[in-house]
């Protein structure tokens, strides 16, 4: 376990697939993690590379050959992720390609995620690095459960995310038995920037949002006010998600999506799947931002 502190903020990071695991209060005893339950959900943020969600049958096929590939990718829960670089403000940690994950995923790579300290934000970039002769086919994302509600006299639906712009869209449903995406759409959110949270909205498993206008999102309380905010420019997907019945909620910003159930697995062709170039680098951050009052 690796941590930075500031005078607001403490966080603190899990080397196994470099996890953020704690973002706390130092002068109060606030916490905005969810506390990874084993009994719901024994997860805190997990860091998804080279995949979104789950691949169709947990298999891609590239240049004619099948790799197996479990869902979310190769980085969380990996106890390979190595500590490259700790200052008093900043984490890095990175996964070096092997001949383990050329089994799996047939690219050399680098893949490195730092977590930046600032007054009352932490940024959470990832670097992508092609270190192959050909081109690197990818996506990246973030899973981080945030701890709602935050206080005791509080209830789950005294809590909501709002947007930064009114939104009409809809969420792509997934198809339950196989994790994968369907054509079918549900309304969400029409003319509005709130989604009020409830204890039935994960019934039909996460939210899945494509065409969304807003690149930040606010977890609110009609009791506290704004608790924390995501930023996270350069991300045309998003997820939300909890366990039902479960005290927390996901924003998962992504830079790619599950298969769809039709899909033919072949991952050049892959929704939202991303191309890097040889020998080139990719990066992509998004914050989380926590309001300052909650750190009194």
């Amino acid at each position: 376990m690796y941590t930075l502190e500031n005078k607001l903020l403490k966080i603190a990071v899990k080397q196994t697939g470099a996890e953020l695991c704690e973002i706390s209060a130092v002068n109060n005893t606030n916490t905005f993690m969810w506390d990874a339950n084993p009994d719901i959900w024994e997860n805190f943020a997990p860091n998804l590379f080279p995949i979104i969600g789950s691949l169709k049958d947990d298999t891609m096929i590239f240049e004619g050959q099948s790799y197996n590939m479990t869902k979310h990718g190769i980085i969380r829960h990996n106890p390979d992720i190595k500590l490259e670089e700790q200052t008093p403000t900043r984490l890095a940690f990175s996964l070096l390609y092997s001949e383990a994950s050329l089994k799996k995923y047939p690219f050399k790579f680098k893949f490195t995620i730092t977590f930046q300290l600032t007054d009352n934000t932490i940024k959470v970039s990832h670097i992508v690095e092609n270190l192959d002769d050909k081109t690197l086919y990818f996506s990246v994302g973030g899973h981080p459960a945030f701890k709602c509600p935050v206080y005791k006299d509080e209830a789950y639906t005294d809590y909501y995310l709002e947007f930064e712009q009114k939104e009409t869209a809809e969420s792509y449903a997934l198809n339950m038995d196989l994790g994968l995406v369907t054509d079918n759409t549900f309304p969400v959110i029409t003319k509005s920037s709130t989604i009020p949270l409830h204890y039935d909205l994960f019934n039909e498993d996460a939210l899945i949002f494509k065409d969304l206008k807003s690149r930040k999102v606010a977890l609110k309380s009609k009791i506290n006010g704004t608790i924390l905010t995501v930023d996270y420019p350069g991300f045309p997907y998003l997820g939300i998600w909890a366990k039902p019945h479960a005290n927390y909620v996901c924003i998962e910003p992504w830079l790619g999506i599950a298969d769809n159930e039709n899909h033919n697995q072949d991952f050049k062709s892959k929704e939202g799947i991303q191309t890097l170039a040889a020998k080139q680098t990719f990066k992509a951050a998004y914050t989380i931002e926590i309001d300052k009052k909650h750190l009194v």
